[in-house]
């Protein structure tokens, strides 16, 4: 295979992932998807939830906000 043949299949498997999933279109549907990203990203770098306590708030916030909570049925722990 040639690097030009492999780049394109490269290229083509980026393409794919940029398409919204199941997950990325329920995330969207709730308005929080910029507060969602900011707590995993937040995550994602700490490796630790306890030092995302503020976008974890926030997302929480944003989910209530939106009414989330009614539909999705869920409860405060």
């Amino acid at each position: 295979m040639s690097k030009s043949e492999s780049d394109s299949k490269v290229a083509a498997a980026v393409e794919d992932d940029d398409e919204p999933d199941e997950w990325d279109k329920r995330i969207f549907s709730t308005g929080c998807a910029a507060e969602n990203t900011k707590m995993t990203d937040c995550y994602w770098e700490k490796k630790d939830w306890r030092l995302c306590k503020d976008e974890m708030e926030n997302f929480k916030k944003c989910w209530k906000q939106h009414q989330n909570d009614k539909r999705t049925d869920s409860k405060d722990a």
